[in-house]
């Protein structure tokens, strides 16, 4: 452990924090960390449950004069979004995340940072350690796969929580009280490719520089989509060529800042291809000045195997051009705030099929349905298969909480100011919990996040000890209310 933090307030929480970034936690890989968390409670005495997804539940009583305050859920997650730079040796499946400091932030080096959903992991984790901090009953609960699906919070059994409160960590800017969000799902299309030889020369075309960014939170930015761009390159270029593969994004959830595409020309057409290319860039550069000033166009030499068939050239980019992506409608009722989007995430060359992996997000269910519907109408059109999965829902504010409540009253009484009352576009459990508690009422907060679900992810130092003391208040005051 390299102490990159110490020194730094709040030094619990951010003592944590370094210890579980040191754990590989990327979805799907949550063993270590969920057994990490159990030790952890084993060695406070604490009543802890590990199911069979490796959720984790501590409980920890109420403190003196608390005892008679509703329960209170601390939520949030255990995984990661694990994206990394081109140029980044890292192993998500056994390597550390190397910490760094720059000023008033925390980094990752070359890769993400985690603080998505690790500070929640590290908030829930100080507040089970203290001693000196006044709460009602507390239940900490750390979910498994929220950022592949929430299979984790879907396959929770409920029913062993008897808390009435639920404080969700998974928010990213401070002096928000997040109190609803949209539902959403997964959908793959996946078309059978075809070949044929080619005796021409082989490219490698690389759409790189792009911001991209958290397909949920950040889908209003306008960044470009590398997946998207990569279609209108291949159907902009005249010059005549045949097409092995396409390749771009990690995960659905995160707007793609790559991709990578094969192609085979006659190599008196190469002075045409590399000129076509430049024009290109430059239409790319004057419509992304600014959201993505830095957006290019490589080309280098390769080899290749075999070409797609002109039908089936022709079938792949019609489909990345065809499948939508980015804001579909924006709310009516709530002005600013994204209703509808979809994220042309991964496209994925494998034997004999690509894959276009897409996450659709919407606060209205029928606007959901009608944009998955857009896609699958694209893809059968074309001879495509179409499947959805992971479907999560919507969560809509509570009328009259008390939760909500307590929360405004005890961030005016700590900084001064009203907080912001927000729904978001991104997708958060609560919806999903709130579904099989009766009676629960919920509320997200957490600090001040930027970049998430890029390697450029980090968080402000500043923000953790506000969001802190603000955590730590609201528990104080529930015996007030």
């Amino acid at each position: 452990m390299e102490n990159i933090l110490k020194g730094l307030e709040p030094q619990s929480v951010l003592n944590y924090f370094e210890k579980i970034s040191q754990i590989p936690r990327g979805s799907g890989n949550e063993k270590a960390i969920s057994d990490y968390l159990c030790n952890f409670a084993k060695e406070l005495n604490l009543e802890y449950i590990q199911d069979e997804h490796l959720n984790v539940i501590i409980k920890k009583p109420a403190t003196e004069g608390y005892e008679n305050c509703p329960g209170v859920i601390i939520q949030g997650h255990m995984d990661m979004v694990c994206e990394k730079n081109k140029d980044s040796n890292h192993d998500f499946l056994k390597d550390p995340i190397q910490l760094r400091v720059v000023d008033d932030m925390i980094y990752a080096t070359g890769t993400t940072l985690g603080a998505d959903n690790g500070i929640a992991v590290a908030y829930g984790m100080a507040l089970l350690a203290s001693n000196t901090i006044k709460h009602p009953e507390l239940e900490i609960l750390i979910t498994t796969d929220e950022e592949v699906g929430m299979t984790g919070a879907k396959n929770l059994d409920t029913s062993v929580l008897t808390g009435k409160y639920m404080l969700n960590l998974d928010s990213e800017e401070e002096g928000c009280i997040l109190v609803g969000c949209a539902g959403g799902n997964r959908n793959c299309t996946t078309l059978p490719l075809e070949f044929k030889s080619s005796e021409k020369q082989g490219f490698l075309i690389e759409l790189k520089g792009l911001l991209g960014g958290h397909s949920g939170m950040e889908i209003d930015k306008n960044h470009a989509n590398s997946n998207k761009l990569m279609g209108r390159i291949l159907d902009l270029l005249t010059v005549d060529y045949d097409l092995v593969n396409v390749n771009g994004g990690l995960k659905t959830n995160a707007i793609p800042r790559e991709c990578d595409a094969v192609i085979a020309v006659d190599t008196k057409d190469i002075d045409q291809l590399k000129s076509e290319l430049a024009k290109i860039e430059s239409i790319f550069k004057h419509e992304y000045r600014i959201p993505d000033p830095d957006v290019k166009i490589e080309l280098s030499e390769t080899s290749f195997e075999k070409v797609l068939t002109d039908e089936c050239k022709n079938k792949v980019i019609q489909l990345l051009n065809l499948i939508p992506s980015g804001i579909q409608t924006m709310a009516a009722d709530m002005p600013g705030l994204v209703e509808s989007s979809i994220n042309l995430g991964v496209v994925t060359t494998k034997e004999n099929v690509m894959t276009f992996e897409a996450t659709t997000r919407s606060s209205v269910e029928t606007r959901k349905d009608y944009i998955n519907n857009t896609v699958k109408l694209v893809a059968e059109s074309l001879g495509a298969d179409y499947e959805e999965t992971d479907h999560y829902p919507s969560w809509e504010r509570a009328i009259d909480s008390k939760l909500e409540e307590i929360s405004i009253e005890t961030y005016k009484k700590l900084t001064g100011n009203d907080p912001k009352i927000l729904t978001i576009h991104a997708g958060l459990e609560c919806g999903l919990f709130l579904k099989k508690m009766d009676g629960c009422e919920a509320i997200s907060i957490g600090p001040n996040a930027y970049d998430v679900h890029t390697p450029n992810e980090h968080v402000s130092i500043s923000s953790i000890k506000n969001v802190w003391d603000y955590l730590v208040a609201c528990l104080e005051s529930m015996n007030q209310h």
